[in-house]
């Protein structure tokens, strides 16, 4: 599995498996927010948590269909399906892969951009903690989705159509959890909700992902 990882890791950054691109997406969008909804600073700040988790999770949505793709298509897929590390494995380790190269960069840019959304001084840990809570579940959910559309022509659609509404419990309950952080409310309930989602994903979504990928390699 180490050694998977491993393999995966230098996969994304030297044949363009979304190592950067995510970070880079996710600058544009914090970027491009305040010259769309104006320079007032009181509408920024209440918005910010907002911003940060949307643009979070479509910078993760940017790179899921590269998790499967360069292994379907040299054929290492097949190789992998038959090796003695269960399929679960495999995809427990593109998860995590893919939520390294992803979705930890993301975690430590967030309180950064947050400056330029004007984001209040006691939002930035809660923002950072519900990123860091929730982008796991990101990974995983996508990962399944990945598995569901794996070998498919222009499957990167139809990947986001099936993954996005997955994603909307995870988005609601980490940015309320941040906004609620930013505003010195109480987070511990949507903070709850939101690692529950995650310890979910990743405790059944890996055994439904390899069960997808032993139909679609049939």
């Amino acid at each position: 599995m180490i050694a998977l990882l491993v393999r995966d890791l230098r996969l994304s950054v030297r044949a363009g498996g979304g190592f950067g691109l995510g970070l880079v997406f996710f600058l544009i969008v914090t970027v491009l927010v305040p010259f769309g909804v104006g320079p007032e600073t009181g509408l920024l700040t209440r918005i910010a948590p907002g911003v940060l988790w949307i643009g979070a999770l479509l910078a993760c949505l940017l790179s899921l269909d590269r998790i499967f793709a360069l292994d379907w298509e040299d054929g290492s897929l097949d190789l992998l399906a038959t090796a003695p590390l269960p399929m679960e494995g495999v995809v427990s380790v593109k998860a995590l892969a893919h939520w390294i190269t992803t979705g930890l960069p993301l975690v430590l840019a967030a309180p950064v951009l947050g400056v330029l959304l004007n984001l209040p001084v006691g939002g930035y840990l809660w923002v950072v903690v519900s990123l860091a809570l929730g982008t796991p579940a990101l990974s995983v959910i996508g990962t399944f989705g990945a598995a569901l559309t794996v070998g498919l022509k222009r499957g990167g659609l139809l990947m986001s159509l099936l993954v996005l509404p997955l994603y909307v419990p995870t988005l609601i309950f980490g940015a309320e959890a941040a906004r609620r952080g930013a505003e010195g409310l109480a987070v511990q309930t949507p903070l709850l909700m939101l690692a529950g989602i995650s310890a979910g994903a990743v405790a059944l979504l890996p055994f439904a992902s390899a069960a997808v990928l032993r139909i679609n390699l049939r």
